[in-house]
């Protein structure tokens, strides 16, 4: 039978009968019975949303387990993106927001009125060989890393390396300058740290 012939009914016919193993699969990864059910609800909502893509004779088992663990994989990146407030912490986070928003304020103003060019250019210039190069032909010459290839003589990959190596650094020499300048405080750097 021809993906075209295959009807709905019959894909659903198929799917369903594998109810139980992709539940027995889901819970293997989830180790939570509730978690298992939300796993498997999402993984057939998914699979008869695509019908159309199943092809008829291939191992539908095989295919659901496939999206049963991509449905898997999304939740946990999802739920580490998360993280639960508890109602006691509700008041530090409102703190901390607040304390983003005036230091964000403070900085733009220091920002209208302080030239950082000078800054700027010391700290790239403690920045060590190769990172240096690469950051003054991309960062302040505004060439793309093809043209800082060619002229560094070394391939892209590498010049991305550098570039980040580089960057790195450059951002802890103006950490130093910032905090001389009072835009960022030690307490604003520990909780930076901390967090």
């Amino acid at each position: 039978m021809s993906p075209m012939q295959l009807t709905r009914e019959a894909f659903e016919a198929e799917a369903l009968r594998w109810t139980v193993d992709v539940y027995r699969f889901a819970l293997s990864m989830t180790r939570d019975e509730a978690d298992a059910e939300d796993v498997v609800q999402d993984t057939y909502l998914r699979a008869f949303r695509s019908w159309r893509t199943f092809v008829a004779g291939s191992d539908c088992r095989r295919w659901l387990f496939t999206i049963c663990r991509n449905v898997f994989v999304r939740s946990r990146e999802r739920s580490r993106q998360c993280l639960p407030i508890e109602a006691c912490d509700t008041d530090a986070v409102i703190a901390d927001a607040s304390a983003m928003a005036a230091w964000s304020d403070r900085a733009a103003e220091h920002f209208t009125t302080v030239d950082v060019t000078p800054a700027i250019y010391r700290a790239v210039s403690c920045v060590p060989e190769p990172f240096r190069s690469a950051l003054v032909v991309v960062d302040l010459e505004d060439q793309s890393y093809e043209v800082a290839a060619e002229r560094l003589g070394v391939p892209i990959g590498t010049v991305r390396s550098r570039l980040f190596r580089g960057r790195r650094l450059l951002q802890d020499q103006l950490r130093c300058h910032a905090l001389d300048l009072g835009v960022v405080t030690p307490l604003f750097e520990q909780r930076l740290a901390s967090a």
